[in-house]
């Protein structure tokens, strides 16, 4: 199963003195998702259903005959970050692109898209000549909130190759990829909305990394493979952060073995969330609206009125 890809990592409310401490451990479930997915959803769910500025955060795997067929969005980003296999997008106003391992795209939403992701499917005739599918496309997709000024903003998109995604080498054995935001004197070229901070870090056995955290930000941390250390460890999937501290450092340390894993932090909204599905808003009242316009093609959905996805399955629409 593909639970079993699930690594593990450890923590405990005993930290460094002054730094940043694990106010709670959630346990990512398996689940169904979409047309044949699978994803470990951390946050979004009964236990925690936001953590502001954060919405949700999946970690997915599809095969080649799943995906996540022609759907809207609005008041919202969506940030997907490949670890393994393709995806290839497609959206409403002709923006399509696929992104592979290390790649990066960061969707703003804004004030309304239609669009659909699907995996590039991935044959080898070699190993078998009947071209039997046998490649999964691995990542996460993180879902950042928007002010409420930000939320009638114009679609945007920023896509970055994994090799434009800047590193830092903060210690030896210890490599960072500056996703957004700023670490160990590295910047990343996203534009954040919300301010945000994502970092991909991949500890060798025996190491040690301070991450600096800004003071008020709320974060967690998940883990991708591997085991790390916030203290003397118990088996966890993702950790949320204090945000009072009076420091804004975090100490994470591996024993005997390597580990890989995501730091998330962003600036606190402090707005009202008012969630319907895959739409966003401050109030009951806009949340009705953009199920009206996006039932009435307007405000944003013009386009939805006559598209379909080409890499999507023939006929779909996922209606509300």
């Amino acid at each position: 199963m593909l639970a079993s890809q699930i690594s593990r990592f450890a923590a405990s409310s005993s930290f460094s003195a002054g730094g940043r401490h694990i106010l709670k451990s959630i346990y990512a479930a398996e689940r169904p998702e979409g047309m044949g997915a699978i994803v470990r959803r951390s946050l979004g769910t009964r236990e925690i259903r936001h953590h502001d500025p954060f919405l949700l955060l999946d970690e997915f795997w599809v095969n080649s005959k799943g995906g996540f067929p022609d759907h809207p969005h609005r008041g919202f980003e969506t940030v997907t970050y490949m670890l393994s296999g393709q995806m290839q997008h497609e959206d409403f106003s002709e923006h399509k692109g696929t992104i592979g391992p290390g790649d990066l795209q960061w969707m703003t939403a804004g004030r309304g898209i239609v669009h659909c992701e699907m995996p590039v499917k991935d044959t080898d005739e070699t190993e078998n000549p009947q071209g039997t599918d046998k490649a999964t496309a691995h990542g996460l997709q993180l879902w950042v909130n928007l002010s409420h000024k930000d939320k009638s903003c114009d679609p945007q998109y920023q896509d970055l190759r994994d090799h434009h995604i800047p590193r830092a080498n903060p210690g030896n054995g210890v490599e960072a990829k500056v996703i957004a935001g700023e670490a160990h004197g590295v910047k990343s070229k996203v534009y954040t909305r919300t301010p945000t901070m994502y970092l991909d870090y991949k500890l060798k056995e025996n190491r040690s990394v301070e991450v600096a955290v800004p003071k008020g930000y709320a974060g967690f941390i998940y883990m991708l493979s591997g085991k790390a250390y916030f203290g003397d460890g118990l088996p966890h999937h993702a950790l949320i952060l204090s945000q009072d501290d009076k420091s804004d450092t975090l100490q994470i340390q591996t024993k005997d073995e390597d580990a890989h894993f995501v730091v998330l932090a962003g600036q606190p909204l402090k707005e009202p969330v008012v969630q319907d599905r895959l739409f966003v808003l401050n109030s009951m009242q806009e949340v009705q609206q953009t199920v009206e316009d996006f039932r009435q093609f307007k405000n944003g959905f013009e386009n939805a009125k006559e598209w379909r996805s080409a890499i999507g399955p023939k006929g779909y629409r996922l209606k509300f």
